[in-house]
């Protein structure tokens, strides 16, 4: 067995079928990577398996995460999966726990697929930007969502709602949260900015901002500990001085990787372009293309660059200068606004939750004052 170098910490998401999509939504930045993969547009067997045992073999930890996501990874069908669970246990040692997690559009999901999710364990992201109103804006199929939603509950398959936070629902906050908390039942949401220059459905930095502080205000109020929300758990990590999880807020990028169906690996999903492809894993190992040099400066230029309006800002420690992807005019964050006015509305309800922590109590201590 050739030698495998060390890497640091890293996630890799895999999009089977490239950027092949059964559903054409107007924001999807990334239908137009379909470019990429003309002769490839489906992982084969071969490069499947090669994936899976680098994989395992770059991974120096007990766990190890296998990511799926596109376009939509359900169009390759439950087999591939099935194949690729098979590889896990095969190729995975001992000591190892191998987790999980897809991204779906959801609307192909059936019992099967339900079925297969609950006995792997799973952790389903499932794509719904709020009321049918909002969310087919857009992308039409919130019926199909909703349907494949109650599947999940129904199979008990663990899963989270992943909702763009876009031009058409960003005025409706309230309105969004309460009906995933109150009418789906859902109590763990991902927020996510649509942003691209000059496209109508971009969120601006004034709504994003509402957006947050509003949907803050009403979970500090009844439901900490009840919902989660990943944005707020990634600035509590911050207040507390806990390693960042999330790579739009670390101080440094570069550990969130894709790997198209023919076996490339990209810098970033962000940045699937020549100048990011970092090689293939028919060519070199996976471990390799991760811990290159090419890779790291590419996740150091993102502290590097940082105009000195960042280095000087009171919230550095919480943002960092956010996504690079988003870095247009003057190096400075298009969501910088966004960041600052949500960093300053939640500053001492999150120090008052750091302290509880500091104590050895929960968070949710602060909902009794």
């Amino acid at each position: 067995m050739p030698k495998v170098n060390p890497v640091p910490s890293f996630h890799l998401m895999v999009k089977p079928t490239g950027a092949e999509c059964n559903l054409s939504c107007d924001y999807c930045y990334f239908l137009p990577k379909q470019e990429l993969c003309k002769e490839v547009t489906r992982m084969s067997d071969e490069t499947l398996e090669l994936y899976i045992k680098q994989l395992i073999e770059a991974h120096q930890t007990n766990q190890v995460t296998i990511a799926w996501q596109g376009g939509e990874p359900t169009i390759i069908g439950l087999e591939f999966y099935k194949k690729s669970v098979k590889l896990a246990k095969k190729y995975a040692k001992v000591s190892q726990k191998i987790e999980y997690t897809i991204q779906t559009n959801g609307t192909l999901l059936d019992e099967n697929w339900c079925k297969f999710f609950k006995q792997n364990n799973f952790l389903v992201g499932l794509s719904l930007d709020g009321p049918a109103k909002y969310h087919n804006r857009f992308r039409s199929s919130h019926i199909q969502v909703v349907a494949s939603l109650e599947l999940l509950k129904k199979h008990d398959v663990e899963f989270d709602i992943l909702c763009t936070v876009n031009s058409a629902n960003a005025d409706h906050p309230k309105e969004i949260y309460e009906y995933f908390r109150d009418e789906l039942g859902v109590n763990y949401y991902h927020f996510i900015p649509i942003v691209e220059k000059n496209q109508e459905f971009t969120v601006s930095p004034e709504q994003y901002g509402r957006f947050l502080t509003e949907i803050f205000d009403q979970w500090i109020q009844n439901d900490i500990g009840k919902v989660f929300v990943r944005t707020f758990d990634n600035a509590l990590a911050s207040w507390v001085q806990a390693p960042q999880t999330a790579c739009i807020f670390a101080p440094i990028c570069g550990t969130s990787l894709i790997m198209m169906p023919n076996g490339d690996v990209y810098s970033c999903d962000h940045f699937v372009d020549d100048k990011h492809l970092l090689g293939n894993i028919s060519e070199n190992h996976l471990s390799d293309l991760v811990g290159s040099a090419q890779q790291r400066k590419f996740g150091q230029t993102k502290h590097t660059s940082l105009p000195s309006s960042c280095q000087e800002c009171h919230y550095l420690f919480a943002c960092n200068g956010g996504c690079p992807k988003n870095r247009w005019e003057n190096k400075l964050n298009y969501l910088c606004p966004a960041y600052k006015t949500f960093f300053k509305h939640i500053d001492k309800s999150m120090q008052e939750m750091a302290e509880l922590l500091r104590q050895g109590r929960a968070p949710a201590g602060i909902m009794n004052k």
